[in-house]
This record gives structure tokens, C-alpha cells and sequence, in this order.
């Protein structure tokens, strides 16, 4: 690896990612540069220098690159940054990230990833292009799991990459369901990509890594700490073209990765729940908080949210299709009032609906016409064609 690369995986073990300082001085001097002036302790920010002072106790930041590099081409894993051809281009909206009134540091801490560690044969760019994040719960319940592994699926084989954290829960439902479409899925980790966490995702791990792409800001070793999580997060919202809410409980850090979304003006979407879940309240408390948060219930809404403009429109719901429905108001009438048992003449009909002879006579001919009637012992009678209910609409 040229220096470049090592500066920022040096740069990588001293600080966490996302730390806005640390961005502006690699903007400024660039990454090597910018290493230099922080060993040299040739920055304004104390804080910068005090945790540059603590992490030299640990080790050479030149050595841990080095070391890391190695590691990385042990693996079969590759480095991304900012110029190689592959560096997802939606990375950038992270500058202008501002969360409102964010009094946490994971939330002022937003900035754009100095790289990637990356396994996986796919390019990251294009398997990001066309992408969709799909998150929710850990706890997820049967009925999180099924809209989640479904939505996976239909956008997967639409040829849209489904991207999520690899957790237990919905995450994990929106893998598999982009694998079992054969379609493409992104893992993108709070850990190093040799040690994707939690273990008992470990074969799904290796599935996503043989057809779709692990992908970490920490370099290899990495332990998968708690506040890792949430400065994930803001890449799953950045690297995609909408963020897709399944289920979240109050405190949720998939509403947090929606929150992202929202402040960078993309589409965040929230599939609704029973009233009656605990896992349904942090997703309704977002469509509540959020006028700009679109309730959505399958992958038409989705495509409507993230496709093409005017294009991937979301049909109209409609229920099942009757031979009654094309009917007109005096047909319709006539046709209410033939009883269903037994035949009638014109008459009797006419007077049952309130209509003139000559009218009944016309419409009868017509019921028959479209097999709704049938002509019996001098009258008119009812088919099973119209005394079927209507059948239940499909689940797609």
C-alpha cells in the first residue's frame, strides 16, 4: 500500500471514524499530512492532541498501518478510499450532515469515512448504486421477519442491492431475503470484516461474503463495541438510496440510522405495526415526529420512494375484479334485486327494482349476456357467477 493508504489506517486506529476534525485536517493537508501534523502534536484541538498522546502508548501508528495491511491482504480483503474508481459516491453527503439539536458526541461526529475494508468480488460503487437499506429491530417479531425477508426479496429481484448491519432480527431477514432472490446484499459492519459479530450469523456471514460484500471502517481485529454501532449507522443511511424502517422498539438504534436518512434529505420510509407491539412504537413515533417519513407497505411504495421519478409509481390499490363491477347503476339494481333462490318473471322484477318494463327487459337480456343470469322455468335466476363472493386480494 502507498503512504496514502497507510496515513488513513493509521488514522483509522487513533481516532474513531467520523470524527469531523480529523476529516478537515486530511481535506486540508491530505491524509498523510494531516498524520503528521497530529503525531508532531501540531494542532489546535486539545482533544485531538490528548487522544493522540493516549493511543502512542499503544504503539507506532505507522506500525499498526503496516501491520493492518498485511492483515488485509491475509485475508483477501482490499482497502477503499476515496480514490479508487470503486469509492461510493453518496459518501460525500456526510459533510453536510447536521443533526438538529444533537447534544451527543456519535451525533455531531458524522463525518464522511477516511476507508473501507471491503471482502466480497463485487465493485462497492455499483453494488451501492442501485440500494436500498432495510433495518428494524433486533428483537424483531414473526411478523417484522416476514415483511422484512419479503421486501428483500421483491426489491432483489428488481435488481436492487438490499443493504443492512448483519444483526439478528430484521436485519438479518433482509439478507437472507436478497439471497434467497439471488440478488445482490451489503453487510456493513461495526467491526472488522475477519470477525463479523454477532457469531451466530457466522454462516450467513460467509453466504453474503461469497455473493454480495462485508464492508467495515475499522480495520481488521476490530472488536464490535457498542458506540461502533451507532457510528455505523450513518453510513447505512448515506450509502443507499432510502432507508427502509421494519420495526423499532422506543429506543431503537435503527430509528437513528432512519433519523440520518431524514437530516440528509433521502427517503426514509417506515412499514407500519400493530398498535398493540412494543417493537411498532419507535416506528410510529417516527412517522408521527416526521411529516417527510412516507408510510410504505410492500415494494411498490418503495420503488414509488426510491425509483425513478414518474416511473416506479405505486399502483392504485384495487380490490378483486367482478363481472358486477362494470355493471351500470340500472343493471346493478335490477341485479340486487333478483332473489337467490328460485326464478322470477320480468315483472315481478321490474317492480322489485323500481324500473319500467321495457327498461328490465333491455338489462335482463344483458345480465344474461355477461352470465350473471340465466334464463329458468319462464323467469330469471341467479348463477353461481353471481352469487360467488369475491375472492381475497393477493399478498403481492
Amino acid at each position: 500500500m502507498d503512504d496514502d493508504r497507510l496515513a488513513r489506517i493509521a488514522l483509522t486506529w487513533l481516532f474513531e471514524p467520523g470524527t469531523r476534525a480529523v476529516f478537515g485536517l486530511v481535506e486540508r493537508f491530505g491524509a498523510v499530512g494531516g498524520l503528521q501534523r497530529l503525531l508532531a502534536g501540531k494542532v489546535p484541538d486539545r482533544r485531538l492532541r490528548a487522544t493522540v498522546e493516549s493511543r502512542l502508548a499503544a504503539g507506532d501508528p505507522w506500525q499498526v498501518a503496516h501491520s493492518a495491511a498485511q492483515q488485509t491482504e491475509r485475508l483477501g480483503a482490499r482497502l477503499v478510499t476515496p480514490a479508487d474508481a470503486e469509492w461510493p459516491a453518496r459518501m460525500g453527503s456526510l459533510k453536510g450532515l447536521a443533526m438538529g439539536g444533537a447534544d451527543r458526541r456519535v451525533d455531531q461526529e458524522t463525518a464522511p469515512p477516511l476507508c473501507f475494508w471491503v471482502r466480497g468480488a463485487c465493485s462497492l460503487g455499483e453494488a451501492l448504486q442501485r440500494s436500498v437499506a432495510v433495518v428494524g429491530s433486533r428483537a424483531a417479531t414473526s411478523y417484522g421477519l416476514h415483511v422484512a425477508t419479503g421486501i428483500a426479496f421483491g426489491l432483489a429481484e428488481r435488481d436492487w442491492s438490499i443493504v443492512s448491519g448483519g444483526a439478528f432480527g430484521i436485519d438479518a431477514a433482509a439478507h437472507r431475503g436478497a439471497l434467497n432472490a439471488g440478488g445482490l446484499t451489503v453487510a456493513i459492519l461495526a467491526c472488522g470484516v475477519d470477525r463479523p459479530y454477532p457469531m451466530g450469523n457466522a454462516a450467513l456471514f460467509d453466504r453474503i461474503c461469497d455473493v454480495g460484500l462485508l464492508v467495515s471502517e475499522w480495520p481488521p481485529g476490530a472488536e464490535p463495541l457498542r458506540p461502533r454501532f451507532l457510528i455505523r449507522n450513518r453510513v447505512i443511511a448515506a450509502a443507499t438510496a432510502g432507508t427502509l424502517l421494519v420495526e423499532a422498539a422506543a429506543r431503537s438504534g435503527a430509528t437513528q440510522t432512519l433519523r440520518r436518512a431524514i437530516a440528509m434529505r433521502r427517503p426514509a420510509m417506515v412499514v407500519p405495526g400493530p398498535v398493540t407491539s412494543a417493537m411498532s412504537v419507535g416506528a410510529h413515533e417516527i412517522l408521527r415526529e416526521y411529516p417527510e417519513a412516507r408510510l410504505v407497505t410492500g415494494v411498490p411504495h418503495v420503488l414509488e420512494e426510491v425509483g425513478r421519478l414518474g416511473t416506479d409509481l405505486a399502483p392504485p390499490p384495487r380490490g378483486p375484479q367482478r363481472p358486477q363491477d362494470s355493471l351500470d347503476d340500472e343493471s346493478a339494481l335490477l341485479l340486487e334485486s333478483v332473489p337467490r333462490r328460485g326464478a322470477f318473471g320480468p315483472d315481478v322484477l321490474a317492480a322489485r327494482a323500481g324500473l319500467d318494463l321495457r327498461t328490465t327487459l333491455r338489462k335482463l337480456s344483458l345480465l344474461e349476456q355477461v352470465g350473471l343470469l340465466v334464463r329458468r322455468d319462464g323467469g330469471y335466476a341467479l348463477t353461481p357467477l353471481a352469487t360467488r363472493p369475491a375472492a381475497a386480494p393477493s399478498a403481492q
